[in-house]
């Protein structure tokens, strides 16, 4: 696609291409920056300043600059999304095959845990949930039911960071293996355990909690620390809880050390 190219023709490029179901949006820069440096197949990008997106991408991401300032074409946005980020910048990606996907979050030994939510009906908490498994390294973010965790909403909440880890919908029988942690007010005091690296750690919605046919699916239950007379904890502030416990990502200059042992 040549950088003259006009911009009656890059819309007609980006509704064709909207329209496919392995294609996803990235909405605004921070999507984009982190789909790119997590290597997504980034098709098109559209901008209605791309000089000052160029602009955006030195000072703040000088690591995809080059991808930005090759990617980005003119493009009235309110004419081809409901809802233009700040950033004034859009992208469509292809969306992660899913059988490799679903290999990798099922391959053992696993490094750290797989997050799995049961049930849930808030976009914007799926976002931040993924936000959370890709800045602790999770192996990835599962949901059941319903609602489809790659939804432009979804990925919006979660900046771009799907390209980080792996997200998947997944019915109760296809979770990966792994024993199953399960979030609950009557399980054990989460400071008394020890979560290992192949657990499945599982949360329910963010009504009902969760389901009786998870429940009876896990190996153990596990709460977290609240006062009495609290109902509950947001899902996001429950998974980054949990997963803080667990450990999250060693320090910085640890893999090295451990690659020279």
């Amino acid at each position: 696609m040549s950088e003259d190219q006009g911009s009656g023709e890059i819309a007609r490029d980006w509704q064709e291409a909207s329209g496919r179901g392995d294609l996803v949006l990235l909405d605004g820069f921070h999507a984009l920056k982190h789909a790119l440096r997590f290597g997504a197949e980034v098709r098109l990008v559209v901008a209605d300043d791309p000089a000052a997106v160029r602009a955006l991408a030195r000072a703040l991401a000088p690591d995809v600059e080059a991808d930005v300032a090759r990617l980005v074409r003119p493009a009235v946005l309110k004419e081809l999304l409901p809802r233009v980020h700040p950033t004034g910048v859009a992208a469509l990606a292809v969306r992660p095959d899913r059988a490799a996907g679903i290999a990798g979050l099922g391959r053992m030994p696993r490094p750290a845990p797989v997050v799995v939510l049961d049930n849930p009906r808030n976009l914007g908490n799926v976002g931040a949930v993924v936000r959370l498994a890709a800045g602790f390294g999770a192996t990835g973010v599962v949901t059941r039911g319903d609602l489809d965790p790659w939804h432009p909403n979804v990925v919006r909440a979660g900046a771009g960071l799907h390209y980080a880890t792996t997200v998947e919908r997944l019915a109760l029988e296809e979770l990966p293996p792994g024993p199953l942690y399960a979030l609950d007010p009557e399980g054990a005091d989460i400071r008394g355990l020890t979560l290992p690296d192949d657990a499945l750690l599982a949360f329910g919605s963010e009504r009902h909690g969760i389901s009786p046919e998870l429940r009876a699916r896990a190996d153990h239950l596990v709460s977290l620390p609240m006062r009495p007379q609290v109902s509950s904890y947001n899902l996001a502030t429950s998974v980054a809880m949990t997963l803080f416990h667990w450990g999250g990502p060693p320090p910085a200059g640890m893999e090295q050390g451990r690659e020279d042992t």
